[in-house]
């Protein structure tokens, strides 16, 4: 464990109201285009995808006792074994739905034989030279979806590299060279200069504001409806991943925890932290989600703000679930161009750079 690097807010720190919804806001806008391009990736409800993320966050929050600053958003390891699964059942979702639960399963089989004989054989099974590669395939997936929303593949304009360029000079400045209250909040101001230079540019397209409603229910999809789980190979293919992910959520931790200065594999403990994200996961699936994981995007907001408060991230995901509700406002969200959450996808990215770091 690296020395405790100097915090604003500690785990059980909670700001002053103002401070506490804007510090929230930026969580949530960290972790909102990755969290909705997954569903709209596989052709999963958003507004589930955004419910379950907050509910997930929750649940993972009540599991680890409160003790760890975890965001939880959609996972994009399970994107090519979801789209697998759809297209093996004519799009019927069933058989990932089933996956993803049968992984949230796994998740709390581990947790549970962890519990009784310790993590040492999973450290064994899972040595850092195992979790940096599994992280940094993870990270480089990542890096290539925030090449293509800056528009660096060939596909972009000259405005796209623009709008993101602003949008990560502007955040990289304000959490190195702010002060105070600025220095806490790089996100927000970084996708606000962003967004306004794609207004000025004309890159801002505000039609989904205008065919929004204010108040929607989520489209929930209860499996199969008549609860006639699918356990075809199908539904198999999915669970592997888990081995990725148990990987990932590992490294999440230890980076988390090199950032706060606290060994969260040891308390709240690896079995608690695997227990909630299993449990997120499962009640995701459960209601027509993605699979929900640690997000690295907003580790990289705790160590880029030194803002670890675990009251701040709950009310991140409180918003969250609100937003699933908000039609109006999520379609304002949704008008944010994808160039400038390229720009900060590419400013976070280097979260994933300093987990490969460290475990390798």
């Amino acid at each position: 464990m690296s020395e405790k690097q100097t915090l604003v807010l500690g785990v059980k720190d909670c700001p002053k109201p103002l401070s506490w919804i804007i510090l929230s806001l930026q969580h949530v806008f960290a972790m909102f285009g990755a969290t909705v391009l997954v569903p709209y990736i596989v052709g999963l409800p958003i507004s589930v995808a955004l419910f379950a993320s907050g509910i997930g966050t929750l649940v993972y929050i009540a599991f680890t006792k409160a003790k760890v600053p975890v965001y939880l958003g959609s996972s994009f390891a399970y994107i090519s074994a979801i789209l697998f699964a759809k297209e093996a059942l004519g799009g019927d979702i069933s058989a990932a739905q089933t996956g993803l639960i049968m992984v949230g399963i796994v998740y709390v089989i581990v947790a549970i034989i962890i519990k009784f004989i310790g993590k040492a054989w999973i450290n064994r099974l899972l040595p850092p030279i195992v979790i940096g590669p599994m992280i940094a395939i993870i990270g480089l997936g990542l890096a290539s979806i925030a090449v293509g929303q800056v528009g660096l593949n060939g596909k972009g304009t000259w405005q796209d590299i623009v709008i993101a360029a602003v949008a990560f000079i502007v955040a990289a400045l304000v959490s190195t060279k702010a002060k105070g209250f600025l220095k806490m909040i790089p996100f927000i101001l970084g996708i606000a200069a962003g967004y306004l230079v794609a207004l000025g540019l004309g890159q801002v397209d505000l039609t989904p504001l205008n065919e929004a409603s204010f108040l929607t229910i989520p489209d929930f999809q209860l499996p199969m409806r008549d609860w006639n789980f699918y356990f075809g190979p199908e539904m198999w293919a999915i669970v592997p991943v888990a081995i990725v992910t148990i990987s990932e959520h590992i490294g999440d931790h230890k980076v988390l925890g090199k950032i706060v200065g606290q060994d969260f594999l040891q308390d709240p403990g690896l079995d608690k932290t695997l227990i909630g994200d299993g449990v997120a996961t499962a009640l995701s699936a459960l209601i027509g989600g993605p699979a929900n994981t640690t997000y690295g995007e907003n580790t990289g907001v705790v160590g880029m703000t030194k803002v670890a408060s675990i009251w701040v991230i709950g009310l991140a995901a409180v918003f969250a679930i609100a937003l699933s509700f908000l039609g109006s406002i999520t379609a304002l969200i949704s008008t944010i161009p994808a160039s400038v959450l390229g720009g900060m996808s590419v400013l976070l990215f280097w979260g994933y750079c300093v987990k490969w770091y460290s475990e390798c």
